[in-house]
């Protein structure tokens, strides 16, 4: 069974209808609970979160803002299951590749699968500026993610909640997961457009955003160290 968090922040009409899409394609003996995390929205998202009436569903918000890497790690915390899978919340990806990553998880490795997105449908601008990111990111960290953008990824609870925390963490899981003793693997999932808002990210803010937590990450990965140990008897 998988606890499935999604951050989400002004998506309504999306937020909703990924839910229940989940919630419908989805095996009943694999999804445990749905954990929507809402980053204080100004609209009327957690109101038609809540008309869904699901049983399954966990709804919770946030009193200020704080980012998307705060609601993955909010929703994980409040997890009842080991397994956690995440997705966005604007319904890009596709819920029912989930089952895919939760097969190629293994508790011996890979403890962290990530999804691949293919035939992406975004702007020319926006995939350009992904290959570029991603090739930079791969060559300083190392992290042999081909996608560390893609939202969905499966993933154990207690590893994540173990890493060290900072604002733009979710961006980095492979990288922080490689560095502190997990292995990762990856597959390809499907990608849609966005069927209503927009994007709350631009390449402009992302860059901002990228070069210091990617100095940030990167001596991080530097500097971890796994020291197993057993009790001497």
């Amino acid at each position: 069974m998988i606890s499935l968090v999604i951050p989400a922040y002004n998506e309504a009409g999306n937020i909703e209808a990924l839910v229940q899409e989940a919630l419908d394609l989805m095996p009943a003996d694999l999804l445990g609970e749905v954990i929507v995390v809402d980053d204080c929205s100004t609209d009327d998202s957690v109101a038609r979160l809540l008309a869904l009436g699901a049983p399954r569903l966990r709804v919770l918000r946030h009193a200020s803002n704080s980012g998307q890497s705060a609601s993955v790690r909010n929703g994980v915390a409040a997890a009842r299951y080991p397994l956690i899978a995440t997705l966005d919340g604007d319904g890009q990806n596709p819920p029912g590749d989930i089952p895919a990553l939760v097969a190629a998880y293994d508790p011996e490795g890979p403890q962290l699968v990530g999804g691949v997105r293919e035939k992406r449908r975004d702007t020319w601008s926006k995939r350009a500026a992904s290959r570029l990111a991603n090739g930079l990111r791969r060559r300083i960290l190392n992290d042999d993610c081909p996608d560390t953008g893609c939202g969905l990824k499966v993933f154990e609870r207690d590893r994540h909640l173990a890493l060290p925390f900072f604002h733009g963490q979710h961006r980095y899981l492979p990288a922080l997961f490689r560095a502190y003793g997990a292995t990762t693997a990856y597959v390809p999932i499907g990608d849609r457009a966005r069927r209503h808002g927009a994007s709350k990210y631009t390449n402009w803010k992302r860059g901002l955003q990228g070069v210091p937590d990617l100095m940030g990450v990167r001596w991080l990965v530097m500097r971890a160290r796994v020291a197993r140990f057993e009790e001497a008897r």
